[in-house]
């Protein structure tokens, strides 16, 4: 899913390295400064696993290479007294000190995660939905970071989908059933209007018009009917509850909130906006209500900015965090 750093990282960590990337690529920085920043650099682990991070993300809007900011970075990281992090900073450091192969796409969800966008048959990437006609009728929709491939024969219409979310509104096919693939299982349309979207460990499916049938990967069955949603894993389905409005809006370019924890709306947002988007943890559980702009997410900042007691601080213009409110 969105704007996560490879592996996680604390909010405290991204915010001290972020600071000091601003302190280091002042033209008025001391060598003072770049000393104490060396030294934080060498405390622990994870303050070079989020500098790199911060690293990655700037590469999209500043280049580094031949920085000194950078050089004194990679002479840091070399002189590590770890071995195997020193190794692994270094290796690091040097697939960053030149132009990435996959661009911004690649580190943004996972390397994985794009290689398996580049060769679905339809993808998205950040801040893109995409609308499709499908051979037979079918429209289809697929949310920002997703990839899915299309498998029509004359038994079946299939969809698999590997990465993201898709909105799907059937076309009708007596002869061939309509099937949407994902790893935890089967879906099939009972002529329907509906959303599959596939996370981390399960698969979300809202109904909004007609019914689906589940078929887990262990052979669990059950029809999710109209104005109902069920997540599922392998191993079976959760119980049902109300359909979310929200599952078929961002087809209309807005995020809707119904008490969603501010965390989990932002990380839904950093999907929309390049760059880092951060969340303190002190305020992430916050419920958020409300309609937010996905295609102008500096506007839907501004808006829970202006709702919530929250601040939104941007450190640069591709680093954000939000936090408690001060003062």
């Amino acid at each position: 899913m969105p704007a996560a750093p490879l592996k996680k990282l604390s909010h405290a960590s991204l915010q001290e390295a972020a600071q000091w990337y601003v302190q280091l690529h002042d033209h008025g920085a001391s060598d003072q400064q770049r000393q104490h920043w060396q030294a934080w650099l060498a405390a622990s682990g994870e303050h070079q696993d989020a500098w790199r991070y911060v690293e990655r993300v700037s590469q999209r809007f500043a280049p580094l290479q031949g920085d000194a900011g950078q050089q004194a970075a990679s002479h840091a990281l070399r002189s590590s007294p770890r071995g195997s992090t020193r190794r692994q900073a270094l290796s690091s450091l040097l697939v960053l000190g030149g132009a990435s192969l996959l661009g911004w796409s690649a580190w943004r969800a996972g390397l994985p995660d794009s290689l398996q966008r580049l060769s679905a048959d339809l993808a998205t990437g950040t801040g893109q939905t995409r609308e499709t006609v499908l051979s037979d009728g079918s429209r289809i929709w697929l949310n920002a970071l997703s990839a899915l491939d299309v498998r029509f024969s004359p038994a079946q219409r299939l969809l698999r989908l590997h990465l993201g979310e898709v909105l799907i509104d059937t076309a009708k096919d007596p002869l061939r059933p309509f099937l949407v693939h994902t790893e935890h299982g089967q879906l099939r349309a009972l002529g329907t209007r509906f959303s599959v979207r596939q996370e981390q460990g399960r698969t979300l499916l809202n109904v909004f018009a007609g019914a689906v049938e589940v078929r887990t990967a262990r052979g669990q069955v059950q029809v999710i009917d109209s104005g109902q949603q069920v997540a599922f894993d392998a191993n079976g389905l959760h119980p049902q509850s109300a359909a979310t409005p929200a599952r078929e809006a961002w087809r209309h370019g807005v995020l809707l909130a119904d008490n969603l924890p501010l965390g989990q709306l932002l990380a839904e947002l950093s999907r929309y906006r390049p760059g880092h988007l951060g969340c303190d943890p002190a305020v992430a559980a916050m419920p958020v209500m409300g309609s937010f702009p996905l295609r102008d997410t500096d506007q839907a900042l501004a808006l829970l900015q202006a709702a919530l007691p929250i601040q939104v601080e941007t450190a640069l213009p591709w680093w954000v965090s939000v936090g408690p409110k001060r003062g």
